[in-house]
């Protein structure tokens, strides 16, 4: 890997992981429904005159029906989800429990893609699993409210549920789709889900200017820009290496968490962190096995 990409990776997983620091900081402002449609809105607005310059619109109409699916399933739905679960949750354990998405991925496809699920897959969903309860069990400096602890962590789960849900029609559905249309598309179907209900639930308070700038940095940032960088990384590098940020989101999430809104840093958060993390690894085949009836080159 060049050095270029790899400091592109490292931008790309600072900018996913801080995405979870902004809304830990605006959803408590705006509220769930609001911020989510600020952040597809304006992040759609960026990406719109991009692809309509490009004359690759063609594909938005000739694919309504998929990318509405993947405005709902990949954008609105878990960006909400998420969002409420972060009224409680630091910023950190929800960047972690966000790395769960291969792994749900991995198991929705036997239902979805009639893929087998083999020893390496069913070892590294237990693995996952376990740190999920670590987290829940350790609390991992969970906050009050909104049924703090089991339900925030629900929705989490249920947000990377969705993601997974999404890779696999997306496999499926939006072949020959240039990236960049699927997330522009996608975002505009979002805007169009998210807005009206947010414009009957806008905040009547004021909202004070780290709020704003925290949207606008989820929104430009780790949404609109993060897209394109990530893009870019897929077609340099491919699809195996550019997953490997995967592994950097959380180690950013948390350290943003750290250093700027000053959440702790628990046991209980970094074995469930290593736990997960471990369990993707494996699950997607990151660790060679070598020993026993694995070693028949399960992936």
């Amino acid at each position: 890997m060049e050095r270029q990409d790899l400091l592109s990776l490292l931008l790309l997983a600072a900018l996913w992981g801080a995405s979870f620091l902004f809304m830990r900081v605006a959803a408590p402002l705006f509220g769930p429904l609001a911020l989510i449609a600020l952040r597809v809105s304006l992040a759609a607005l960026v990406l719109l005159p991009l692809v309509l310059l490009s004359g690759e619109w063609r594909y938005v109409k000739s694919h309504a029906g998929p990318l509405a699916l993947m405005g709902l399933l990949n954008l609105a739905l878990p960006f909400l989800l998420i969002a409420w679960a972060l009224l409680s949750l630091p910023a950190g354990v929800g960047s972690v429990l966000n790395a769960t998405t291969p792994l749900m991925t991995a198991l929705l496809a036997w239902p979805l893609a009639r893929e087998p699920l083999t020893q390496r897959r069913l070892v590294g969903l237990l693995l996952g699993l376990a740190g999920v309860v670590v987290l829940v069990a350790g609390k991992g400096g969970f906050g009050a409210g909104h049924g703090a602890g089991l339900l925030p962590v629900l929705a989490m789960l249920g947000a990377t549920f969705s993601y997974g849900i999404a890779a696999h029609l997306a496999r499926r559905l939006l072949v020959g789709v240039p990236p960049r249309v699927s997330s522009c598309g996608s975002l505009v179907v979002a805007s169009l889900l998210t807005l009206p209900l947010a414009l009957s639930h806008w905040p009547s308070a004021p909202i004070p200017s780290n709020g704003w700038l925290a949207v606008a940095g989820l929104a430009l940032g780790s949404t609109a820009f993060a897209y394109l960088l990530y893009y870019r990384l897929l077609a340099r590098l491919g699809a195996t290496r550019a997953v490997t940020v995967t592994y950097l989101v959380p180690l950013f999430g948390v350290l943003w968490g750290v250093l700027l809104l000053g959440e702790p840093l628990r046991p209980a958060m970094l074995a469930g962190a290593l736990l997960i993390l471990a369990g993707v690894a494996w699950a997607q085949g990151v660790v060679p096995l070598r020993f026993g009836r694995l070693a028949k080159g399960e992936r």
